[in-house]
């Protein structure tokens, strides 16, 4: 299958007068090019183009549209179209549309479906909101341990058009209790006459229907299967989750993770294709806190009002100090935010994890303040910037960023930690907010410290 051209047609007027010259080249592009095409174009314009695709093709290019586009198509289809294209998604991928859709839109929704795929949508979205269950698809082949490799082929080539995958068979006892599992090729190298349960080694990964989407990331991750079964308490067999729903779930909690650690609430959709106002409404929260944390900082500066006025040579290496601090502890926190997503670290590890960081804060920091120290160093050999106590205002700095850079990298790290176990993201310690964290509480460092040192000479 080619692309033929679709992304040409970004520049092109779409009108019911010319849409039939180019059903032919959007039904033999890729679905996800077409996808892109209707995002990038108007709503009337999106109408006409999804209204030419070929049912099967329509579904599947449906699948790949972000969330709003969806929806707007919803609202204006035809009814028939609707329960088309509702009807033909796979129960996963309809799951993750009706869960973001409102309660009364749901309902009108599920009245377009049968009434067995009704049934199968309640009960997807009836469990918990970012669990297992509503990732899985009910769509996979099932056997028997008494068939033989023959029976098996037979009923795949019957069934298998409707599974989600063929990759991965799975065998359960009458009940419906998973037993194990199998990879195609098994099948298709055995002797036709091999009875199923002669491939079993009973060794086989299951998630619990309850489980969060990031118990799924990471064992998908730890063990790069394809698909893994969905079993319930009782250990029956309920579905399956496939690596490219885990995948897609990945970027998205990955790309939320980014967009929090640079102080924006997570956006929606694409940046592209994020109106004005929403990305506004996203960004000024979190500018609109931090600029109220900053003002701390200027609290902070007056309160030493009294040591800057008699050593305003201070206040030049204010700059210095608080990015020191801030740069430090974005680099901590960094680290352990990504180290908790991928598993590497736990709530248990944070005694390591601070006994890490102290060393690593004290040899940051004696590497940054002795700069520090030698810079004033040089400066006062050339001049008379730092006054005739340059030694103690290089001390003073060099004594300072150990402490601050220190501080950092301990705040830094376990701010992570502590916000997991309150139960919030971890990436909510982003950098700008940890910045003015650390802002504050660098210049009370860096002040007290210049009290003790420059008594009885600058100050």
């Amino acid at each position: 299958m080619k692309s033929n051209g679709v992304g040409k047609l970004r520049n092109v007027v779409i009108t019911r007068d010319n849409i039939g010259r180019y059903a032919d080249r959007l039904n033999n592009g890729y679905p996800v090019d077409v996808a892109e095409l209707i995002e990038a174009k108007p709503i009337e314009e999106a109408l006409l183009i999804f209204g030419a695709l070929d049912p099967e093709f329509a579904v599947v290019t449906f699948s790949y549209l972000v969330f709003r586009i969806q929806k707007e198509l919803l609202a204006h289809l035809p009814s028939q179209r609707v329960a088309q294209v509702l009807t033909a998604l796979p129960p996963d991928d309809r799951t993750k549309l009706l869960e973001e859709l409102p309660g009364p839109l749901v309902n009108q929704l599920l009245k377009y479906l049968s009434p067995a795929e009704r049934a199968l949508s309640l009960k997807l979205l009836n469990y918990p909101e970012d669990s297992v269950g509503r990732l899985m698809t009910p769509d996979y082949i099932a056997v028997k341990m008494d068939w033989t490799v023959r029976q098996v082929l037979d009923y795949i080539r019957i069934y298998g058009r409707d599974s989600e995958t063929i990759n991965v068979i799975y065998a359960v006892d009458d009940v419906g209790h998973l037993i194990d599992d199998f990879r195609i090729r098994q099948f298709l190298i055995a002797s036709p006459d091999t009875r199923v349960e002669e491939l079993a080694d009973h060794k086989f990964l299951q998630l619990h229907v309850d489980d969060d989407e990031e118990v799924a990331i990471g064992i998908f991750r730890k063990y790069e299967r394809s698909a893994i079964p969905v079993v319930d308490g009782e250990g029956i067999l309920l579905g399956i989750v496939t690596l490219d729903d885990i995948l897609a779930v990945a970027v998205q909690e990955d790309t939320e993770d980014i967009q929090k650690i640079g102080g924006v609430e997570a956006l929606d959709e694409p940046y592209m294709l994020t109106p004005l106002l929403s990305l506004f409404r996203k960004r000024a929260g979190w500018l609109v806190v931090l600029f109220l944390g900053e003002l701390l900082t200027a609290s902070a500066m007056a309160f030493f009002e009294e040591e800057i006025a008699k050593a305003v040579v201070l206040a030049l290496f204010v700059p210095l100090i608080l990015s020191s601090g801030g740069n430090a502890g974005s680099q901590a926190a960094s680290l352990i935010i990504r180290a908790l997503a991928l598993g590497e670290v736990t709530l248990a590890d944070w005694w390591r994890i601070m006994r890490r960081e102290i060393a690593s804060g004290l040899l940051l920091g004696a590497v940054l303040g002795s700069i520090g120290f030698f810079r004033v160093s040089l400066w006062s050999a050339f001049s008379s910037l730092y006054g005739p106590h340059w030694l103690m205002v290089g001390v003073t700095l060099f004594i300072s960023l150990i402490g601050v850079v220190l501080w950092g990298t301990v705040t830094g790290s376990m701010l992570p930690l502590i916000l997991r176990r309150a139960g919030f993201d971890p990436a909510l310690s982003s950098a700008p907010f940890l910045a003015t964290l650390v802002d504050v509480t660098g210049l009370i460092i860096y002040f007290s410290v210049a009290m003790v040192v420059l008594q009885g000479s600058l100050l």
